[in-house]
């Protein structure tokens, strides 16, 4: 796939279903339905969601950016009041107004913003976090783990996509669920945070707190241990980001039996998280069409970059 090939029709990023402006209205009318101020927001990132930090109320709003995959904002609601009733440190949804909520076409959930001290968090805290979420008895009303879903989701979402990169990706999705199929799990079951990595625990003044419970589920706890070993296996991110994780969590998942299948398994959903958003925003062109040329030819030492 070259960078060009998921364009239809000579469309461009202003046919995008959510372009900035776009965005920027749903934040406008979410902000009036609560009385807060939307001038000045700033765009914290855009990929699987649109993210707003105010600028005048200590609020975070995040706007879901696939049409196929807003169900999982009630997840994610359901999630954080759980994790609050739990007293587990995580971020606070915002407000009395029952949520998610519905502003034209889009799905918004709004939440506390967390006074920051600005650093990253360190691999053990994520450990801690993780440990404390694994304990938890799972929660009834959340679904149990189906990680090539929200995949498929995407896929069928996509705003471009060429035939032949589509049914690569579907075909790519049968061969690992029937591989899944056939694993063994060391852990237990328990609830998992689905995309367990720094970027997704804010330190706050009174400790680190996990944020995005997009791929919450019911599922194996190794799950939850995957992401961090990808990104030093893929993103060449420092050894010690995992082996810290993996001492303090108290399991290697990297030297399990069933870690291959579980890295091909988050490598496909790293790749497709972007295509729903891929004519609205041109910048992940490029990493795209990377990503797909080195799953379809088993280039599995090939150095990836985040999207941005």
């Amino acid at each position: 796939m070259s960078a060009s090939s998921t364009r239809q029709g000579g469309a461009t990023a202003s046919d995008g279903r959510f372009t900035r402006s776009k965005l920027d209205e749903v934040l406008r009318e979410t902000c009036v339905l609560l009385g807060l101020e939307h001038r000045g927001a700033t765009l914290l990132r855009f990929t699987n969601n649109a993210v707003y930090s105010l600028a005048r109320d200590p609020v975070v709003v995040r706007i879901v950016g696939s049409r196929a995959l807003r169900h999982r904002a009630y997840k994610v609601v359901r999630v954080a009041e759980y994790l609050a009733a739990h007293d587990v440190p995580a971020v606070r949804l915002f407000g009395d107004v029952p949520q998610p909520l519905v502003v034209g076409d889009h799905v918004v959930t709004v939440w506390h913003r967390v006074p920051t001290t600005g650093r990253e968090a360190t691999s053990a805290e994520l450990a801690g976090l993780l440990k404390s979420l694994h304990a938890l008895p799972p929660p009834d009303g959340i679904a149990h783990w189906a990680p090539l879903d929200d995949v498929r989701a995407r896929v069928a979402d996509a705003e471009e996509l060429s035939a032949g990169d589509r049914r690569f990706l579907l075909e790519r999705c049968e061969f690992l669920e029937r591989r899944l199929r056939e694993l063994k799990f060391a852990l237990p079951a328990s609830l998992v945070h689905g995309d367990a990595h720094p970027g997704n625990v804010i330190v706050g003044e009174e400790g680190p707190v996990l944020c995005d419970f997009d791929s919450s589920c019911v599922g194996p706890a190794e799950w939850d241990l995957v992401p961090l070993a990808v990104g030093y296996e893929r993103f060449r991110d420092p050894p010690h980001r995992y082996t810290q994780l993996a001492r303090h969590y108290g399991f290697d998942v990297r030297s399990w039996e069933g870690f291959p299948v579980l890295r091909a398994v988050r490598e496909l959903k790293l790749t497709t998280s972007v295509l729903p958003i891929a004519r609205s925003h041109p910048a992940v062109r490029e990493e795209l069409a990377r990503r797909l040329a080195d799953l379809r030819h088993g280039r599995g030492g090939s150095q990836w970059f985040r999207y941005r």
